[in-house]
């Protein structure tokens, strides 16, 4: 049986964590303010679809489709990024909580992440070429073998990267930012 297609819906202040998404595809459409913690996505595939105001925490992700996504004001804690379906992987995150998440060798090319926290996050493996992050706090965030050429750094914070282990290529950063290149060197920079 096929799954069903659900198009140009609005689903408002829906608690998902009680009563789970019914999995099928789900295009052009907008979750506003509804609760999908500890829930299971999986398998669900969501197609040029905005999640505004959201708690998506812990939620499963296991081959979860997220393709041209929209995710705004949502709160995200430790999402298993590395876990969704990577065909045709397009996100977008304004404002959104992030800390602990998981893109670990994921496909991020020109993915903007803007006002976003990501402590604790990482990014091992994964290809961020000509990604943004505008006013980013990225403490603690784990950037290993992560292919950063072009990435847009300029007014990111708190990060931590060391250039002989990423690919750093045409990246960006600000002059204040530099220090978060030197760390592993242990100097002192006033």
């Amino acid at each position: 049986m096929e799954p069903p297609l659900i198009t140009d819906q609005t689903f408002e202040q829906r608690n998902f964590s009680a009563s789970p998404l019914e999995t099928g595809e789900y295009e052009n459409c907008q979750f506003i303010s509804c609760d999908f913690s500890n829930s299971s996505l999986s398998g669900i595939k969501f197609l040029d679809c905005d999640f505004t105001g959201c708690n998506l925490s812990l939620a499963s992700l296991k081959n979860t489709a997220f393709r041209d996504i929209v995710f705004k004001d949502c709160k995200m804690l430790g999402l298993r990024f590395d876990e969704c379906n990577k065909f045709g992987l397009e996100l977008r995150f304004d404002n959104c909580l992030l800390h602990h998440a998981s893109f670990f060798e994921v496909k991020l090319k020109s993915t903007l992440f803007r006002n976003t926290q990501l402590q604790e996050a990482d990014f091992t493996g994964a290809d961020l070429t000509n990604a943004v992050f505008d006013s980013c706090d990225l403490t603690r965030a784990v950037f290993e073998n992560t292919l950063l050429e072009k990435t847009d750094f300029r007014t990111a914070f708190n990060y931590t990267i060391d250039p002989e282990m990423n690919r750093l290529k045409k990246a960006r950063f600000s002059l204040p930012g530099i220090a978060g290149l030197l760390t592993r060197y242990d100097i002192e920079i006033e």
